[in-house]
């Protein structure tokens, strides 16, 4: 636009010159019809130029996340710009369409691999490690009725390591998938989450959930606890932080959760970009299943905080 405005400025100037050169009177009236034709030319190319500076605005829009932004009918566009607005809204219509088909395929992915890991986790649970129990509980009486006593020494060691056995399968199935999330709620399992990520580590974990009476939606409290499990997973693997905070909280409009850790932090533009984050973009994709969104603000030494928002149903 500017280069078309100053290219007719040129050319109106050139043309005074001109007159000048050519020996015609240059009169403040004729200066003064010169500018009034300068300001009419601009004003011409603002209107004309209009519906191209629309299709840049909705362009940038779609770029940015609003799908729903479409391109609006001007009186001043001529035809092939119109086409080509018309050809725009329907190449939108047919992105947003392929997106919630996208969005509904990746939702019945994730909720059938949520009921597969539910049930891998309690046939760990009710099955396999009630039978590691009984093999343990056997092994006791037998060490118990044992005369010789290297043998009542090597079914001790065999009880031990049936112990051990049983608290690996208890800590794999919660891991699978937590039955407390499916019988108490999020606000438990996010509790059950942080004394588990504090056991054998040094680190303070602080659990603030209130949410109120009743339960949120089935889709939101396991959106929301892969985020806080991943988010936790991060810091006590990476940060070497002292402190944890998981805050959980239901507002009028939305519900938000915030785990914030005072460890080593990271730069969090390059670390989106990189394979091993592959973790931090599914919490994205998690959460935007349940139309959340997910923000990381972070600094090197200056501590980690995730913020999971979900909009009230």
């Amino acid at each position: 636009m500017l280069k078309l405005v100053g290219a007719n400025v040129v050319m109106l100037t050139a043309l005074v010159v001109l007159a000048a050169y050519a020996g015609f009177s240059i009169t403040p009236a004729l200066l003064g019809i010169v500018a009034l034709a300068i300001v009419a030319n601009t004003a011409v190319v603002l209107i004309a130029l209009h519906p191209i500076r629309e299709l840049e605005s909705v362009a940038t829009r779609v770029w940015h996340g609003d799908y729903a932004a479409r391109v609006e009918q001007s009186a001043v566009a001529d035809n092939e710009v119109l086409r080509v607005g018309s050809m725009f809204n329907i190449l939108l219509d047919g992105l947003v369409s392929d997106r919630a088909r996208m969005r509904e395929l990746a939702r019945d992915v994730i909720e059938a691999g949520d009921r597969e890991r539910s049930a891998l986790a309690r046939e760990l649970h009710d099955s396999t490690a009630q039978r590691v129990a009984a093999l343990q509980f056997e092994l006791s009486a037998v060490a118990r009725e044992a005369r010789d006593p290297a043998l009542a020494a090597r079914l001790e060691a065999a009880r031990a390591a049936a112990a051990g056995i049983l608290e690996e399968l208890r800590q794999l199935s919660h891991t699978v998938h937590p039955a407390v999330l499916d019988d108490l709620g999020l606000p438990a399992a996010l509790k059950r989450l942080a004394r588990d990520a504090a056991n054998g580590t040094a680190i303070d974990f602080d659990v603030d959930a209130d949410i109120g009476a009743g339960r949120l939606p089935r889709r939101v409290e396991g959106a929301l606890f892969r985020v806080a499990q991943e988010a936790v997973y991060n810091a006590t693997r990476h940060a070497s932080p002292r402190r944890v905070h998981v805050h959980l909280r239901r507002g009028d409009a939305q519900i938000v959760m915030q785990i914030h850790d005072d460890g080593k932090g990271f730069r969090v533009a390059p670390t989106m970009d990189l394979p091993s984050s592959r973790g931090l973009a599914s919490m994205r994709e998690r959460l935007a299943l349940v139309d959340g969104r997910l923000a990381i603000d972070s600094a090197p030494n200056g501590g980690t905080t995730v913020t999971a928002t979900v909009p009230r149903a």
